[in-house]
Formats: C-alpha cells, sequence, structure tokens
C-alpha cells in the first residue's frame, strides 16, 4: 500500500496526518508511540510489549515524519527517538472512522436451515494444514463444523481437541456421556427431545466451545440440530428492536445444582453485546433458567414478550440444521453463539455419545498462526 501525499503533523505535533488509499487518516503521537515496532518496545520474538505507560514521557509529540520503501518514519520527543511503521500495518490498525461498529464481526455469517455443515475428514485434518485451516475457519464463520472418519472410541473426542487446544474441565469431568440413565442428574441424559440451548449457561465464563462424539446411535430418532443464535437475535431485531434492548439490557440468572458439592449461579443477558454494540454471544438454556429479578416492574411484562419471541425463533424450523451422527462421527459448536439440541428417542437400540469442552481462544490461536503461513 503507498501513501498518496507527504504525511503531515499537527501544529502542536500532537497527531499525524496520513493518506492511506483514498482517506486521510489521523494518528495520535501518543498512541503512536505506544505502539511502535522497534525491538526497545516491543520484543522481537514474542512481539510483547518492553514498556509500560509510565515509561513514556507525560507528553509526547512529533517532529518529524516521511516516507520510505513502504514504511512510514517518525521521530518522537522528548525522547528524539526515531520508528518505523509499515504503511499496511498502519492501514490495518486504524481507528479514526466515524462508522459504528457492526453488528457482527467481518468473520461471521448468519445462517439458517439451509446451510449445509461444514465437514471434513479426521485424518486430513490431522494431516493437511490447509484442511484444518480451511475447518478451523469454518466454526469461526459458521459457529461449528462436523468431523468425520472417527475411530468410534471412548475418549476419541480428545483428537478433535488436540487439533488446536485443550480440554476444559469441568464438575462433568474432562468428558461426559450422553445416554439414557435411571435417575438421571441431568435431563441431556434420558431419552427427552431438549430445545436448542447453549450449554452451561450458569458458569462464568462459560465453555466457549463444545465437541460432542458419536460412539453408537442404533435407537429410533434422536438426530442432532443447530441453531445460529446470532441469526434469532438478528430476527428478533428486525421484528421488535425495543425487545433486543431489553434482552442485552438486563442479566438472565441461570443455575444448577443437580450435583451434590455444586451450586453453580450466573448474571448475564441472554443477547451479550460488546461495548460497541457487536454482538458477542448469546445465552439460552430454559432448563437452567433461574428467577429473573434484574427487570424492572414496568419493563418486566415486554421483556418477557421479547423472551418468548426469541424462544420462538429458536423453535422455527426455518431456522435449524439437523442430521443424525454415525458411529465415528462427530461435531463441534462455539457455544457462545450456536444453539444444539436433539429430538427425543425411543428406548430401543443404542445411544451412545461423548463430549467435552474446550476454548475458542486455543482454535483462533491456532487459525491465525496457520493463516499467518500463508500471508
Amino acid at each position: 500500500m503507498n501513501a498518496q501525499s507527504t504525511p503531515r503533523i499537527s501544529a502542536d505535533g500532537t497527531v499525524l496526518h496520513l493518506l492511506l488509499g483514498e482517506a486521510e487518516t489521523r494518528f495520535h503521537a501518543i498512541w503512536l508511540r505506544d505502539n511502535a515496532l522497534d525491538a526497545d518496545t516491543r520484543d522481537p520474538g514474542n512481539g510483547q510489549r518492553l514498556i509500560t505507560l509510565g515509561d513514556l514521557p507525560d507528553t509526547v509529540t512529533l517532529t518529524d515524519a516521511r516516507l520510505a520503501e513502504g514504511q512510514l518514519h517518525i521521530t518522537f520527543q522528548p525522547e528524539g527517538k526515531t520508528c518505523a511503521f509499515p504503511l499496511r500495518w498502519l492501514a490495518d490498525h486504524t481507528y479514526d472512522t466515524s462508522a459504528p461498529a457492526p453488528l457482527l464481526t467481518k468473520n461471521v455469517t448468519p445462517w439458517d436451515s439451509a446451510m449445509a455443515p461444514p465437514s471434513a475428514d479426521l485424518t486430513a485434518l490431522q494431516t493437511n494444514d490447509d484442511t484444518r485451516r480451511d475447518w478451523l475457519a469454518s466454526i469461526r464463520r459458521y459457529g461449528f463444523a462436523k468431523v468425520t472418519g472417527m475411530t468410534p472410541r471412548e475418549g476419541g473426542l480428545f483428537d478433535i481437541v488436540d487439533l488446536f487446544g485443550y480440554v476444559r474441565e469441568t464438575n462433568y469431568g474432562r468428558l461426559f456421556e450422553v445416554r439414557t440413565e435411571v435417575n438421571p442428574t441431568n435431563l441431556a441424559y434420558t431419552g427427552l427431545g431438549l430445545q436448542a440451548h447453549t450449554d452451561n449457561p450458569y458458569r462464568d465464563p462459560v465453555p466457549t466451545l463444545q465437541v460432542l462424539a458419536c460412539l453408537e446411535n442404533s435407537a429410533t430418532g434422536g438426530e442432532n440440530m443447530v441453531v445460529d443464535g446470532f441469526a434469532a437475535a438478528l430476527r428478533l431485531r428486525d421484528e421488535n428492536p425495543a425487545g433486543f434492548d431489553l434482552l442485552a439490557g438486563y442479566p438472565m440468572r441461570f443455575a444448577y445444582t443437580g450435583s451434590a458439592g455444586v451450586a453453580l449461579h450466573s448474571r448475564r443477558p441472554m443477547i451479550e453485546l460488546s461495548p460497541d454494540g457487536t454482538l458477542q454471544s448469546i445465552r439460552f438454556n430454559a432448563r437452567s433458567a433461574a428467577p429473573c429479578t434484574d427487570v424492572p416492574f414496568d419493563k418486566m411484562a415486554d421483556w418477557y414478550a421479547a423472551y418468548r419471541r426469541l424462544s420462538d425463533i429458536i423453535d422455527d424450523t426455518a431456522q435449524e440444521v439437523h442430521f443424525k451422527l454415525a458411529p465415528g462421527e462427530a461435531f463441534i459448536v462455539d457455544n457462545t453463539r450456536v444453539l444444539h439440541a436433539r429430538k427425543g428417542y425411543s428406548g430401543a437400540g443404542n445411544r451412545w455419545l461423548q463430549g467435552c469442552y474446550a476454548d475458542k481462544d486455543g482454535l483462533l490461536s491456532t487459525l491465525a498462526a496457520l493463516e499467518a503461513q500463508d500471508a
């Protein structure tokens, strides 16, 4: 990327004006100094800062700015220090914009029942970086993906987590069984159908990824379903913006006390937005809902109306993708976005799945490293 004019420094030296492409962009002197890329400011090996703000002068100004070979060279005062910034790096990190933050980030695409589940073979994922990168990118974009070609064995789902990160152990253990039990501690262990939901909303933070792998599935019924919680939230916002704001603006309460020695509670909104308004997560699980006491009396009826409508949208078959796992198949969901469910199944035959949790930071880190190889 080439700048198209000479960079300009404001009269007081605190702001840099730079033309990047077709638009003029401004950077504060203190921002540039804090984010300098030189070896005295950042470790050349790991990129971590070697300074704190307390190491910088109280007032930082610029006295020189020039372009050379695709880089901007800036001199900071009172240090008399000159640092170089690649123009591409500046373009990627510009913050001088009046546009509101998008509701969805650029790598997220909402979907409905027309969605074809992304899928990849486990051996290919383990041996081919391109396959693994594309599969991980699908999870980032759509919030779920399938895995085929597994050996249906106990603990085999850990091979999926090993592709990108680590198992997150909970009170359910490193893995949990999903099959019919007598006197179950959780409704997931019965043959009942389950409404689409996110897992463990009573934790803070919630496990951000869930893996479910099939070892046996000869029972009648029991198809898996997934619903895009972001798409459901967007549909609610289009139909009822005020209701969307109520669900995003007040916390829901969730609780789980179904096992001895366990009493989990959380207080978070069903639709969670970042401070700048980007959709961040969905928490929806009727089985784990606790009495909501944080909505004002005069807003409670409208809050419930929005809650009911979101529930109806989630139950709409137009929103769901369904599939029946065969032994040796698995799927992974972003538990902050995608709701999962299952149809009811009969007592005839066997249905045995194993599940575990992991965290999205490992997945996104592995994906970023793979994408950097191609840059």
